[in-house]
């Protein structure tokens, strides 16, 4: 990747507006649980029934499913932005941003265990202050919710047109391997790299899946999160990884597949274009053994965050 590629993705992920501390970052592991099976495929909708909530006016946390992998906030504010800090169980910190009065899905992407919440509301500019704090202990009905549900920045829906393009690209015989391949070939086939949106993209930007889709053209979060939300509504755990590889800034998804476990660098993104780089997968004879070497080496990557 050039110097020039390599800054651009730099401040791209920069500008998202997540703040991270890594004294540890867990990836989730396979306990031998496997993802819920629906047939036919569905598309998991999060809901916020109200029956068990945080805090109050301006800022409602429902924890009500908790156990399904997500709490949904709400912010009823007509002019304030608000922050909702999220320390997860080995202490890395995420940083989520309401405008006023949106309502946002937000994942428990380390699975069971102690979150700290601590939500501020926005008094000038940068300056906010604090509202409340809680320490949620979640215990999850399975451990792959969290990577099968929409949330704040992997956002779709049933009625999403990325989800109806998935399920016709998809037949009965496909298995999760397949429906992988044939996601990755549209997408990778159909958008294309938006430098001049990379460079003037402002800070708290969010993907939005079905617009990538209907101009054709995307950032690395937009690529992204489209591959991601497609194979989440066909009942494919995906997580969005950003992170680097080596000291380069750098982006990719991992993917669960039955059978196999989590196949981790599935499609990565190297600042120019997407590869299908995974190494878990059965090795075409002119892979370059080289890359795969590096690719299967975890000391490689460093996991900053998960979506």
């Amino acid at each position: 990747m050039s110097k020039t590629l390599s800054v651009r993705l730099f401040f791209v992920l920069l500008l998202s507006g997540i703040i991270i501390f890594l004294p540890g970052c867990a990836k989730s592991g396979n306990s031998g649980e496997e993802p819920p099976v629906y047939s036919p495929a569905r598309v998991l909708t999060p809901e916020a029934p109200g029956t068990q909530t945080l805090g109050s006016s301006p800022l409602v946390l429902d924890i009500s499913n908790q156990d399904q992998g997500y709490l949904t906030a709400q912010s009823d504010s007509e002019d304030s932005r608000m922050s909702i800090q999220l320390t997860t169980p080995s202490g890395v910190l995420y940083s989520y941003f309401l405008e006023p009065e949106e309502q946002a899905v937000i994942p428990f992407s380390e699975g069971s265990g102690d979150y700290v919440i601590t939500c501020y509301q926005q008094i000038d500019g940068s300056q906010y202050a604090a509202l409340y704090s809680e320490t949620l202990t979640v215990k999850l009905e399975n451990e792959f919710l969290p990577f099968l549900y929409p949330n704040q920045y992997v956002n779709f829906s049933a009625e999403s047109e990325a989800c109806t393009l998935a399920q016709s690209l998809v037949t009965d015989e496909m298995k999760d391997v397949d429906i992988l391949k044939t996601f990755y070939n549209y997408v990778t086939s159909h958008i294309t790299y938006d430098y001049d949106k990379a460079n003037s993209v402002e800070a708290g930007y969010l993907p939005d899946i079905d617009e990538t889709l209907r101009t054709g053209t995307g950032i690395c979060f937009d690529y992204a999160a489209l591959l991601t939300a497609m194979l989440r509504s066909q009942d494919i755990p995906c997580k969005l990884e950003i992170g680097y590889s080596g000291e380069i800034k750098h982006a990719w998804i991992d993917v669960y597949i039955r059978g196999k476990g989590w196949a981790t660098k599935a499609v990565s993104f190297d600042g120019d274009t997407w590869q299908l780089m995974d190494p878990t997968f059965d090795a075409n004879s002119d892979d370059d053994e080289t890359i795969q070497e590096y690719i299967g080496d975890e000391s490689n990557y460093t996991v900053q965050f998960s979506r």
